[in-house]
């Protein structure tokens, strides 16, 4: 079933009514879209088909160009008067059942003046339109997909367009959750570089680091006193107490040699 009824008149703008198919069917779907040369199977009848897709549609586009009044009959009269106009009998169709009709002025097609319309199509210069210009055909085109695709939820649905879009964009963020994993292992292996220095602050709230200290480290509370007692040489004993808030004491004392008394 289709959603969307592509409506024109013969003689006026029967390539922007083909390009508007096009671009449609591409977007939506051929089966979304009718259009009546691409859409009657031969030897069906087609005003059967007519009047079953416009009865069946959510929308029609009526393409109106700058001669759509002026095109004339087989009798010379404008074709719009004629009520077996088709053109004339598929928006009466639309308008009736209440389905959504947006014309759509192509080039230097003006609002529609009721009073050139027949009584039964008035409203049709009622309806908010849309334009189409050859000039600016892909930006008009794809503002009336979005319209359709807007107004109509479940042909929004099968919208290609944005189907497409929405894999553009979660390629997009997988590839930058793939590039912000890359830079917090960057990051990662730059601390642990970075840590392996020595006595320094690291970023953050982790406080003071010591890393293969060289010598006395004082990491408690309190004053630091380092006393190496040497013994003939200068190996001694190193002890640290307190808070590294305090200052820093270093005694060096020589251990004095047991007397053969003490012994």
């Amino acid at each position: 079933m289709p959603d969307v009824f592509v409506n024109y008149r013969t003689g006026d703008e029967e390539s922007a009514a083909t390009l508007i198919d096009r671009e449609l069917a591409r977007r939506f779907g051929r089966e979304r879209v009718f259009f009546a040369s691409n859409s009657i199977e031969p030897g069906h009848r087609y005003p059967a088909e007519l009047v079953k897709a416009v009865e069946e549609c959510q929308a029609l586009l009526a393409v109106i160009g700058p001669r759509w009044a002026e095109v004339r009959g087989a009798d010379g009269r404008p074709a719009l008067e004629a009520r077996q106009d088709w053109t004339r009998r598929e928006i009466e169709t639309a308008l009736d059942r209440g389905v959504l009709v947006i014309p759509v002025l192509v080039g230097k097609a003006t609002r529609i003046d009721p009073a050139v319309l027949p009584e039964d199509l008035r409203e049709l210069a009622d309806c908010q339109y849309r334009r189409f210009d050859h000039r600016n055909a892909e930006s008009d085109l794809a503002a009336i997909g979005d319209a359709l695709a807007r107004l109509l939820p479940e042909l929004g649905e099968e919208d290609r367009d944005a189907r497409a879009a929405r894999e553009r964009a979660e390629a997009k963020s997988r590839k930058k959750s793939a590039k912000d994993r890359g830079r917090v292992r960057m990051q990662a292996r730059d601390m642990e570089q970075r840590v392996r220095g020595g006595i320094g602050n690291l970023n953050g709230d982790l406080g003071t680091f010591v890393n293969e200290p060289q010598g006395p480290v004082n990491t408690g509370r309190g004053p630091q006193y380092n006393a190496p007692h040497f013994e003939g040489d200068n190996t001694g004993v190193q002890f640290t107490a307190g808070d590294n808030s305090g200052t820093v004491h270093q005694r060096f004392e020589r251990e004095r040699r047991r007397s053969d008394d003490e012994r």
